[in-house]
């Protein structure tokens, strides 16, 4: 059997086995995966007992402090400067970022095109990735932070501008104004407990053609809301979630996916959510 792992701190309840074990099932693989709690200040004494695995997801908080004990990354890791997965060639540990994938695809099956005038909402973790992406489909992207997290975003403006020679706009979230193509929030704002709060009013998200949310729970956040009373595109966090375990599962086993077998795991995953 093959064995595979999510490893992080504290992973608490995680979606991620469910979604692996059903994900494995349509393509009759048999393997196992398991949730694997590696507190930072043991890391480096106890990141070892990974080589054991065929593969493994890696999640708050070792994105980052993963990369020195691989062999190699892959180009959308090196230039996120974040892994989320890693695969076993017999002890040679590859590093990828499947978070961008699944971002893509969940943008694609939801019929949203990454172009024209696009609004990332945060500046931290999987904001980077969405400006990151928005920037390398040409689109014109405009950064928006809370007051506090101005630096931040000048400095996420500033990695765009040296890393990809190209601009980006920042304001604060009062001053997101006018019609965008896509607004894209990830920030945590609206996810479970805090789900009365949305990152923009109504009358601006209503603005917009498409809307995507990183947040699945709930799985309607006040954002997505918005977009469905206004009839606007939406897809939510959770599409992502099952698209980028199905990217990592394609790098492990050389397997493929399509819409129609995403649609069946996010069924499932869905009804668990509920519970």
């Amino acid at each position: 059997m093959k064995k595979f792992a999510l490893i992080g701190y504290p992973l608490g309840h995680s979606m991620s086995p469910l979604i692996h074990r059903e994900l494995f099932k349509l393509n009759d693989i048999y393997a196992g995966y398991e949730l694997i709690e590696i507190n930072p200040e043991y890391f480096e004494t106890q990141f070892d007992a990974m080589k054991s695995f065929d593969g493994f997801n890696v999640t708050i908080p070792h994105k980052i402090s993963v990369i020195p004990h691989l062999k190699e990354l892959s180009e959308k890791a090196a230039l996120f400067g974040a892994v989320n997965t890693v695969k076993n060639d017999d002890g040679n540990l590859t590093g990828y970022n499947t978070d961008c994938i699944g971002f893509l695809r969940a943008l694609d099956m939801a019929d949203i095109t990454l172009s024209g005038k696009v609004l990332v909402c945060g500046c931290g973790g999987v904001s980077r990735m969405f400006a990151f992406e928005t920037v390398l489909a040409g689109a014109d992207l405009t950064i928006a932070v809370r007051d506090g997290s101005l630096e931040g975003g000048r400095r996420l403006v500033h990695e765009i501008e040296s890393k990809l020679g190209k601009t980006a706009q920042l304001i604060t979230l009062d001053k997101a104004d006018g019609e965008f193509d896509l607004i894209i929030n990830g920030t945590p704002v609206g996810m479970h407990p805090d789900t009365n709060n949305c990152v923009l009013p109504k009358e601006k998200v209503q603005k917009t053609k498409a809307v995507f949310d990183a947040v699945y729970n709930p799985l309607e956040t006040k954002l997505i809301r918005y977009a469905k009373e206004g009839g606007i595109k939406y897809s939510n966090g959770l599409s992502m979630l099952v698209w980028q375990a199905a990217a990592a599962q394609e790098i492990w086993l050389g397997v493929k996916f399509n819409n129609e077998q995403i649609r069946t795991v996010l069924k499932i995953t869905e009804e668990e959510l509920k519970k």
